[in-house]
């Protein structure tokens, strides 16, 4: 653990916030705190200690006498210190409970203890708790000490400096166990405990199950008639009478299989005979069946007949089919096209006589010349389109022009009003900048007050979700207690019941098991309410699943502390009233800031938006001067140019009304004439196919058998029906062929049977009485077998729970002896527990460490011994500390020392417990040490032994600050912090002559 940095304000004899720079003693590595008697040298150890703990060293009344009487009723009072575990940094600010004015009605309130604690992540302070209780369970886990291992090892106070050299055994182990971290060890000898507990229930069980095996296999004996005269009582007796009836039931089982196998082979007999006379009797009916279908076949010969010669000309015919459909076809498009052509013909003479055209005259010259009539008018019509355009156009021109000479005079007239303007602007702009300066620190103030409302609203939330998960760890411990409590009740009368179960085996005359007397006078009675295994098992479960609840419940309200504690720690420690209404005065700042910000906001655009309008105006006016320039020439241009087009669309127009409407009318006959011309063209050629096809088709039917192409159409027939005729015809042939071959294969295999049909039944009689013998003798053979297997692995098991129950009660007394022996019981002679005797090795080490230091500081009169001694009515033994004086040679206590020489053996004893727990891997690690007084009682020369060991500790980076006015001190120890008693009281704290101005400057930097 490493200090850095502590602000004191209104603690102690400080008024003022005054600020302790540790690491600018890094280099130095030991510094003195001096000052004169009462100015509060001791005061800077108590802020350390009260941040940390909350409490100081010196006080027993706690933190009410903490508040500096200096203080003002107004001034604040708190402690920020920022520290080092490992390798997080931490800063905890922590204020005591004072009275100050209250906010309304002019009285005091008492304002609550205070604390925070906060964790350096990257470049960024982080909340980790924000109330009292929650910052102290969190630091317990962070520093690893409480309040007086603190100060018995970090901050040696005033009248507490010596406690660990002459503390009792039991408090000097409650130190050590926390700076070693040796609970483990406690652990261990629990758990080697429980072990023990563990061992003796596994053998008294696997006894349990041994009996019970036995019993178990005795009854299978007596239920299957193997057994003879009852067994001794003796177990050797009783395990000899199961083995000799396992071998009686081997020997049932060799006769059940004899009789089982010949069942077998009359079975397989009867079997062979049956299915015999079955193939006779489904032979005659098959062949009966067959003599039946080829009757059938034959009856059905000539309606086959028929269709085959059906299917013969069907086929024929479907050759012609393309043929016939290619004449019907070309005939109906022959019609089609030459009827086309009449109505072609009669649109054409419409047309041209319309047109005044001859129709003698070539239609393909008729075409041509319509043709290039319209090629040279397209042009025409082109221009006529566009002119209605080119006449708009005209006159929207003329109109720009004149509209753009108002534009220029109009523009010319408004420039003349903006440099007024422009200076009643400047003069109201002035006044809203001014009134709009303070938005942004309005805004930040706003945002931060609302942030933390939020937290506190959350925090409020999170302390009822808190209280509940408290109440539920709280139940969920009880019940887990109660549940242990029951198992162990439930245990202490399985145990009580023991005896009961014991006596109701004996028997008398024959010896009792446990005493071996053979009279039984008063034998223990059973217990009404006996517990079974199952009762232990379901208590056992009940309780994990309690502590399985207790350690979820745990888990759950450590969440809710740390999720409530960061929302504490972002709401500052307000409460959520206090932050409403500063909130609202925050928010009637900010919008009186906004209203000035808007205001200057639309004065600055509307100021711009001016300048930027008089600039476009003057740009504007130039443009539109040039523009006017171009327009005026640009119409002339136009003016021109739509007179041409006129003169030649006139031309073009004719008699007509447009060009477009001569062009249509032109291009209706045209197309009439080519409409005509196609259509005769089409005609003749469809006629010539038509002829084609009906010379091909009388050539290919006077090929074929058919008379004429009637007959030939006749005799088609559809793709379903000829497939259909064709498979009905090949199925016929198939089952006539396949019945009679297979007719004659029946006749050949029951030539020489009788014809009669053969008896069924009493074949099967037969072979139902035969499987029922069987399945008879299977039966008996497999319940010899079951039994048989039984029997084998009862013994089986029974040997291996004997030889289990002798193997274990070995193990049971080793860990039980071991179990004893680690947790201090006999046969461990020196009463010491496993814990005790590791801190005891750790003790011999700091000894060892301290008499390096003793031995210089007390001219090698002095050392340290380490005391295993066993102590009187049953205290810890083994943590005993005694001084061996080489001057007597005895060893005598340490509370026999004098004053000085009591504060050397201390020193000696603290230094030396600092670096064994330095060197230790996963122990607390010392990096800053405070000594409070004691050097006043050292003579000259022991004050220069002492400072020499205190110069030694530099070495490894620790920093030892040590609280003395002896001025021999002050001349030996360059690095200082001075405390000042002003003349009106209140002190303050000047660090190697730095004011404490600018250390609260860079002390102010730090807790950024």
């Amino acid at each position: 653990m490493k200090l850095h940095h502590l602000e004191l304000t209104g603690f102690g004899p400080f008024r003022e916030r005054q600020v302790v720079d540790f690491d600018a003693f890094d280099r130095d590595g030991i510094f003195l705190i001096a000052g004169r008697t009462g100015a509060g040298k001791s005061s800077i150890l108590d802020g350390v200690c009260f941040a940390l703990y909350g409490t100081v060293p010196r006080y027993e009344s706690g933190e009410k006498r903490l508040r500096s009487d200096h203080c003002e009723p107004e001034d604040p009072t708190q402690v920020r210190l920022e520290f080092t575990v490992g390798e997080r940094r931490w800063r905890i600010i922590r204020a005591p409970e004072y009275q100050r004015p209250a906010r309304r009605g002019g009285r005091l309130t008492t304002e609550p203890t205070r604390a925070e604690l906060e964790e350096l992540v990257g470049e960024t302070w982080i909340g980790r708790a924000a109330r009292p209780r929650e910052v102290g369970l969190l630091l317990d886990e962070v520093l690893g000490l409480n309040a007086q291992q603190f100060q018995q090892v970090i901050l040696l106070a005033q009248n507490k400096f010596s406690r660990f050299l002459l503390a009792s055994g039991s408090e000097r182990q409650a130190l050590l166990r926390a700076l070693f971290g040796s609970r483990r060890y406690e652990e261990y000898a629990r758990e080697l405990g429980e072990r023990s507990k563990a061992a003796q229930r596994e053998l008294d069980a696997r006894a349990e199950r041994a009996r019970t095996l036995l019993d178990q296999a005795e009854r299978l004996i007596a239920a299957n008639d193997l057994g003879g005269a009852e067994a001794a009582g003796d177990l050797t007796a009783r395990r000899s009478a199961v083995v000799l009836g396992t071998e009686r039931a081997a020997y049932r089982l060799d006769t059940l299989t004899h009789a089982r196998e010949q069942a077998d082979t009359a079975r397989a007999a009867a079997d062979a005979d049956h299915r015999a006379v079955v193939a006779v009797a489904k032979a005659q009916s098959e062949l009966r069946q067959a003599r039946e279908r080829l009757a059938a076949l034959e009856a059905a010969s000539p309606r086959i007949a028929d269709d085959r010669a059906d299917l013969e000309r069907a086929r024929a015919a479907e050759a012609l089919r393309a043929t016939l459909d290619a004449v019907r076809r070309t005939a109906a498009a022959a019609a089609t096209a030459t009827a086309a052509a009449v109505v072609a013909e009669q649109t054409w003479d419409a047309a041209a006589v319309a047109a005044g055209i001859d129709r003698a005259d070539d239609l393909d010259a008729v075409i041509e010349r319509f043709t290039g009539e319209l090629a040279m008018w397209a042009s025409a019509a082109a221009q006529e389109a566009e002119l209605a355009a080119g006449e708009q156009e005209l006159r929207a021109g003329a109109e720009r022009v004149r509209a753009m000479e108002a534009d220029l005079a109009a523009m010319d007239s408004q420039r003349v009003l903006v440099p007024g303007e422009l200076e009643r602007l400047d003069h109201e702009l002035a006044a809203a900048r001014q009134d709009a300066a303070h938005v942004d620190p309005a805004r930040t103030r706003r945002d931060e007050l609302a942030a933390r409302l939020d937290a506190a609203r959350e925090a409020e939330k999170l302390a009822h979700e808190l209280r509940i998960a408290e109440v539920a760890h709280r139940d969920a411990a009880t019940g887990s207690a109660a549940a242990g409590s029951a198992v162990a009740s439930l245990l202490q009368r399985r145990l009580d019941g023991y005896a009961g179960e014991l006596a109701a085996t004996l028997v008398d005359g024959e010896p009792c098991a446990v005493c071996g007397s053979t009279a039984h006078p008063h034998p223990a009675p059973i217990s009404d309410d006996p517990v079974t295994d199952d009762d232990l098992a379901a208590a056992e479960a009940e309780r994990e699943t309690a502590a399985a609840r207790e350690r979820s419940a745990s888990d759950a309200a450590r969440a809710a502390r740390e999720r409530h504690a960061v929302a504490a720690a972002r709401a500052g420690g307000e409460a959520p009233a206090v932050l409403e209404e500063q909130l609202e005065a925050a928010i009637v700042l900010v919008a009186a800031a906004e209203s000035a910000a808007g205001r200057r906001t639309a004065l600055e655009a509307e100021r711009a938006a001016l300048v930027a309008l008089d600039a476009e105006a003057e740009t504007a006016r130039a443009s539109l001067a040039d523009e006017l320039t171009q327009a005026r020439t640009h119409l002339a241009a136009l003016s021109a140019s739509v007179a041409a087009v006129r003169a030649v669309v006139a031309e073009a127009r004719g008699e007509y009304g447009s060009v477009a409407e001569r062009v249509a009318a032109v291009t209706r006959v045209r197309d009439a004439a080519r409409a005509f011309s196609r259509a005769q063209a089409t005609a003749r050629q469809a006629e010539k196919v038509h002829a084609d096809a009906r010379a091909d088709a009388e050539a290919l039917v006077a090929a074929s058998v058919f008379t004429d192409a009637d007959d030939a159409a006749a005799a088609m027939r559809e793709p379903g029906t000829v497939t259909a005729l064709s498979t009905r015809i090949a199925e016929h042939d198939a089952q006539l062929t396949a019945t009679r071959s297979r007719l004659l294969e029946l006749e050949l295999e029951l030539a020489g049977t009788p014809d009669q049909p053969v008896d069924l039944a009493a074949s099967q009689a037969a072979l139902d009485a035969t499987d029922a013998a069987r399945t008879a003798a299977l039966a008996a053979e497999s319940e010899a077998r079951s039994l048989g297997a039984a029997l084998r692995d009862l013994v089986q098991q029974l040997d291996e729970a004997y030889a289990g129950v002798a193997e274990r009660a070995a193990d049971a007394a080793a860990i039980t002896r071991l179990a004893d022996t680690v947790a201090g019981r006999a046969p461990n002679s020196m009463k010491m527990d496993l814990e005790t005797f590791v801190l005891a090795a750790e003790l011999e080490d700091i000894v060892a460490a301290a008499n390096l230091r003793l031995g210089d500081m007390s001219s090698g009169r002095y050392r340290l011994q380490h005391s295993d001694a066993r102590a009187a009515r049953g205290a810890a033994s083994g943590l005993g500390l005694e001084i061996v004086d080489a001057f007597t040679g005895q060893a005598r206590p340490a509370q026999s020392l004098s004053g000085g020489e009591t504060f050397l053996a201390s020193l000696a004893l603290a230094l030396g417990l600092a670096e064994v727990v330095t060197a230790r891997a996963g122990g607390v690690r010392l990096d800053t040490l405070f000594i409070d007084e004691g050097f006043g009682s050292l003579d000259e020369e022991t004050l220069e032994l002492a400072m020499r060991t205190l110069d030694e500790l530099r070495q490894g980076g620790r920093t030892v600050g040590v609280i003395s006015h002896v001025a021999a001190m002050k001349e030996q120890l360059p690095a200082q912090l001075i405390v000042q008693a002003s003349p009106h009281g209140p002190s303050v704290i000047v660090q190697d002559g730095v004011t404490q101005n600018a250390a609260a400057a860079n002390g102010s930097l730090a807790g950024v």
